[in-house]
């Protein structure tokens, strides 16, 4: 009998950031666990990265993920950045539980990092254990492979390990680590790292290799830095304005938490909107409600502005020029947000054309839902029934649906303008808003039984389930409801 024996596992390395970038890092090693065992392994994201998931699924596998073990050509550090944190500025951050051990090319040409998160204590870990706990990475994973399937730039992971040691929150909790792939790592935060310290060739040097990694286009621009900002911004309009799609609340819109690729990083207290309510805030450390809902667009052009300030000794000959280009191309970030939010509520509602009205059309839609305990994601699903003439599903969401009825009548004339049958219209508005989304009740459900009972099973059928959001699956009705009412607010916690 022939035993298949997986070969060893494989990684062709090319670690630019650790080759050209030194003075940006510190090297560095992850702390050994006792007992690495896999939780969770994307065979698909393996696959793309060019990587052999037979033997990485493999102890092996699962020694290299858990940090006890580095890979031949891996380059293990922890980045270098600073942030505002709730609009308060700290100079030194940097990865304080995190080790990028390199980077790969995937199937497709492009440069993927490859970092561990929960490794152990770094020179940047301010005190902390360096540590994370099994529900936090399980919910990043989860979220990453959810946004990944809705379309929205985002880090995913590769694999979750539980370690076999507790970590200590409140209480004593299983230890895990995750691997996270990326475009990069490197955030606002990074630069303003140097800016800070005034180190402005290190600047230049950091937006040169951002230019050549991720906006080469820039490169050939008569103002390259410049042109760098205006890629980022565009990229950050086009990423905020997914969020708000799908009503989806990062809960941490800290400067390092922008990531300069333009992808969703740092999933920590983040969770998906049930009920329209645009104030919603549901991170536990967010008091003030700086980073709810509606304030995201805000945010992003905050955090945009922070960026432009870092640009100033780089952007053009001299500071005065380079302060009135930037503040001029930070000015523009509104209007590419609601160009990207306005495009995307239009394909939410059936429209495949653009007439002057649609914006005035969108913003009745979430008046008439907002204080009616509407679901976000419900609401937009079951328009596709009413748009061919069945309104019972979309207006059984709303506690009082006299708005919303008034907003129909107005909606069909809308879509009588259009040439597009009224049965293609549904079918295309069912493929870009999905009816499964990582509901909060559920999320809770499946990390407390992960956490509480080393119980996986209710984790990897909602993993399921939110990897295909759009298509309707028979016996899956359970993962489209929202919460049950409860007069306890929804929260979510930083602490990974």
């Amino acid at each position: 009998m022939n035993i298949h024996t997986p070969a060893a596992p494989h990684f062709n390395f090319d670690n630019t950031y650790a080759r050209d970038l030194e003075g940006f890092y510190a090297p560095w090693k992850a702390d050994p666990v006792p007992e690495p065992k896999f939780l969770a392994f994307n065979h698909d994201l393996a696959s793309q990265l060019g990587l052999d998931g037979d033997a990485l699924k493999t102890d092996t596998g699962a020694a290299i993920f858990a940090g006890n073990t580095t890979p031949e050509g891996a380059s293990p550090l922890a980045q270098a950045y600073a942030g505002h944190q709730f609009g308060g500025f700290t100079p030194q951050l940097g990865d304080g539980r995190a080790l990028l051990l390199g980077e790969l090319i995937d199937q497709q040409g492009n440069r993927r990092d490859l970092q561990l998160k929960g490794s152990g204590r770094t020179p940047f870990s301010r005190g902390g254990d360096g540590k994370a706990a099994v529900g936090p990475v399980l919910r990043e994973y989860l979220m990453g492979e959810a946004m990944h399937a809705l379309g929205i730039p985002t880090t995913r992971a590769l694999a979750a390990v539980s370690t076999g040691e507790p970590v200590m929150r409140e209480a004593p909790l299983p230890g895990a680590v995750l691997t996270r792939v990326a475009a990069s790592h490197i955030r606002v935060g990074t630069f303003q790292f140097f800016a800070v310290r005034k180190d402005w060739p290190k600047i230049k040097q950091l937006a040169d290799y951002v230019i050549d990694r991720h906006y080469p286009e820039a490169r050939n621009d008569e103002s390259p830095y410049l042109a760098l900002f205006k890629a980022v911004a565009e990229a950050q309009a086009r990423l905020v304005a997914g969020w708000m799609h799908i009503g989806f609340i990062h809960g941490v819109m800290n400067t390092d938490n922008m990531s300069i690729s333009g992808e969703t990083i740092d999933y920590g207290p983040c969770a998906f909107m049930d009920h329209y309510a645009p104030n919603t805030v549901f991170s536990s450390i967010d008091a003030q409600g700086r980073y709810a809902y509606a304030n995201q667009p805000v945010i992003a052009r905050w955090n945009l502005t922070r960026f432009a300030e870092t640009l100033l000794s780089i952007a053009a000959p001299d500071t005065d020029r380079a302060t009135e280009l930037l503040t001029e191309a930070v000015n523009t970030f509104p209007e590419t947000y609601l160009r990207h939010w306005l495009a995307g509520m239009r394909t939410k509602i059936g429209l495949t054309t653009e007439l002057d009205g649609d914006l005035e059309l969108v913003n009745e839609l979430f008046a008439a839902m907002d204080g009616q305990n509407a679901d976000y994601a419900n609401v937009f699903r079951q328009l596709s029934k009413a748009s061919i003439g069945d309104e019972t599903p979309a207006r059984a969401l709303f506690s009082d649906d006299t708005a919303f009825t008034q907003w129909l009548e107005v909606w069909r004339i809308r879509l009588a303008s259009e040439d597009l049958s009224p049965q293609d219209r549904a079918i295309a508005m069912d493929r870009i808003n999905p009816l499964y989304i990582p509901r909060n009740h559920k999320v809770e459900e499946a990390l407390s039984a992960a956490t509480e009972s080393d119980d996986l099973a209710p984790f990897n059928a909602l993993l399921a389930v939110v990897r295909a959001p759009y298509v309707e699956v028979e016996g899956q009705q359970l993962y489209a409801e929202p919460a049950p009412n409860d007069d306890t607010p929804y929260q979510t916690f930083c602490g990974t």
